[in-house]
């Protein structure tokens, strides 16, 4: 089987994570703080908060920015649950804006429609956030631009996107958010096995969630010259949301490959975007102002494809054919959970018609060009 998505280990990470295993720490040591100092300084970020996973990353991003029960989070439906799923951990409301047809990302004219509207029934949002679909970059100038007219904080969901760049800049620099929230699961750019990381420029965000990922317990160095060297406060309810040094210390070497795996990814889109010409469907957009971190390669059938052999028998064949394709995503509104809470098929009609369309081929560094072909080779059967 060839995977959608496979992570890279090489004997140097192998290394960095024994000379951990041989060390005094295996949690709560120095290597956090050196994983979070070198990921902020590759994204001209000024901190970065190391945490198990980006779901939990964006989840103390919301708690930061003080969402809570009778605020509303905007998010995009093509996306993974858990972009929506952190505000209802805060006890706010979540809504939807459909996609830009050819980024597939978060569309800025219907973000500034339903601003438009929401402003007049007095339900704007707290928080939007804006998901780098596949690693690909939203029109964050726009979406920033929104976000002074209106006054809504932005949490990037960049959990696709390390590597990428926006506007010539790394994606993650903190310019037009309060937050940028990565992703080091093993289909990532780089991992740590699970992981995440959260970004910022302002030092209070940074220290909150800091604070949240481990309990809520401050170690203040006044207090314990005062009570004791033991001395410990938990000042708020948090969590246990720390990244381990045996993974931090995987994604400290993998950092060092991570304009490596990014080339690699875009050689091979590169190489499909030119295999794939004369099929028929819809290869992913480019645009010539930013650089994607190619997470994922994403194709769309058109509708002849469509109508036959039909999307559900080509991913059938594929997989037959040992290609481990996958779809991403089924929109977050339409999962049943948020069918509980109302919202319907088309609600969101630009994300539900792509999802009807999509297919995701394998994309990694590792993949070789004769497993690339083969891929090709099976889609080419499967829509003959």
């Amino acid at each position: 089987m060839i995977p959608y998505g496979r992570q890279d280990i090489s004997g140097e990470d192998i290394a960095a994570v024994v000379a951990v295993l041989q060390s005094n720490w295996l949690t709560q040591g120095p290597a956090v703080p050196r994983f979070e100092a070198a990921v902020a300084q590759r994204c001209g970020a000024e901190h970065g908060v190391a945490v198990n996973s980006a779901t939990s990353a964006l989840h103390l991003a919301c708690l930061a920015l003080g969402l809570g029960p009778g605020d509303r989070l905007w998010t995009t439906s093509n996306t993974f649950v858990a972009s929506a799923n952190c505000a209802r951990y805060c006890g706010a409301a979540v809504d939807f804006v459909d996609i830009d047809p050819h980024t597939l990302n978060l569309s800025p004219s219907a973000l500034a429609d339903k601003l438009e509207q929401a402003e007049k029934a007095g339900t704007l949002p707290k928080v939007v956030v804006p998901v780098h679909f596949a690693g690909q970059s939203c029109d964050m100038a726009a979406i920033g631009a929104l976000a002074d007219r209106y006054g809504f904080r932005i949490i990037e969901d960049a959990s696709h996107a390390i590597g990428g760049r926006y506007q010539g800049q790394p994606i993650g620099n903190g310019r037009y958010a309060d937050i940028t929230v990565f992703s080091f699961h093993p289909v990532k750019i780089i991992t740590t096995g699970e992981g995440g990381m959260a970004l910022t420029n302002d030092a209070s965000l940074a220290e909150r969630m800091t604070r949240l990922r481990s309990h809520g317990i401050t170690r203040d160095a006044a207090t314990q010259a005062a009570v004791g060297p033991w001395y410990y406060e938990q000042v708020e309810l948090g969590f246990n949301y720390r990244l381990t040094d045996l993974q931090a210390a995987l994604g400290l070497s993998q950092l060092a490959r991570l304009d490596t795996y990014v080339a690699a990814r875009r050689r091979l889109a590169d190489r499909y975007d030119a295999l794939l010409a004369d099929l028929p469907l819809t290869t992913p957009w480019r645009d010539p102002a930013s650089a994607s971190a190619w997470h994922l390669y994403v194709v769309q059938l058109n509708d002849a494809a469509l109508a036959r052999p039909g999307r559900r028998a080509v991913f059938e064949h594929l997989r037959a054919a040992g290609i481990g394709v996958n779809v991403h995503y089924i929109p977050v509104h339409l999962q049943p959970d948020y069918r509980r809470l109302g919202f319907a098929p088309g609600d969101c009609p630009v994300a539900e018609d792509y999802y009807a369309r999509a297919i995701t081929l394998p994309l990694y560094p590792t993949l070789s060009d004769a497993e690339q072909d083969q891929v090709v080779a099976a889609l080419c059967e499967a829509l003959a």
